[in-house]
């Protein structure tokens, strides 16, 4: 049997660890994919000049 001191002990850390969680649930930031031009990015020098590369070489 555990007496009131632990047990209360016991609710204040499981109550601690749930609000954590909720934090780093609830503050991540959504990524924007491509945000600094790394999708499409239009070729300025050479034979492709002004066309799209693709990952494909």
């Amino acid at each position: 049997m555990m007496n009131t001191f632990e047990f209360k002990n016991l609710v204040k850390n499981l109550k601690n660890s749930l609000k954590e969680k909720s934090f780093f649930k609830d503050l991540r930031k959504e990524v924007d994919t491509g945000a600094n031009g790394t999708q499409n990015y239009v070729l300025k020098k050479g034979m492709n000049k002004n066309s799209i590369a693709t990952t494909k070489q």
